[in-house]
């Protein structure tokens, strides 16, 4: 049975703040959001439409949501993915769940992205 892949909604902007930062409390208002913190870095993905003021950031991204759950017993997923998103030279940004796994890709790449997805056998919705 082929997965189903989700493109939602609207951007995001990948920020990059120093590990000290505090997060941003706008981030909270939004229906999705990731957080990662490190000893060097924390790391915000969220909808375009909240404003945070970092030293870095990578806007313009679409995400893709793979509909799960998906079992942790399922060996491969998220690699196949970047495999078929790699040969056709489309950059990620990976992010996992408990239940399953987001993939970023540049709203210019959208397009190319679901194409391969397409034809790699994966239904996107």
């Amino acid at each position: 049975m082929p997965l189903t892949i989700q493109i939602l909604p609207g951007e995001y902007s990948i920020h990059r703040l120093s590990s000290d930062q505090a997060i941003p409390t706008t981030v909270f208002t939004s229906v999705l959001y990731f957080l990662a913190k490190t000893d060097d870095e924390l790391s915000i993905v969220c909808p375009s439409k909240i404003a945070i003021d970092a030293p870095k950031t990578e806007a313009h991204w679409r995400c893709l949501k793979v509909l799960g759950p998906l079992d942790f017993s399922l060996t491969g997923i998220l690699a196949k993915l970047a495999t078929v998103l790699a040969e056709a030279d489309v950059s990620i940004f990976a992010v996992s769940t408990y239940d399953t796994d987001y993939l970023l890709v540049q709203q210019a790449t959208l397009g190319t992205a679901s194409l391969a997805l397409n034809q790699a056998g994966y239904q996107l919705i």
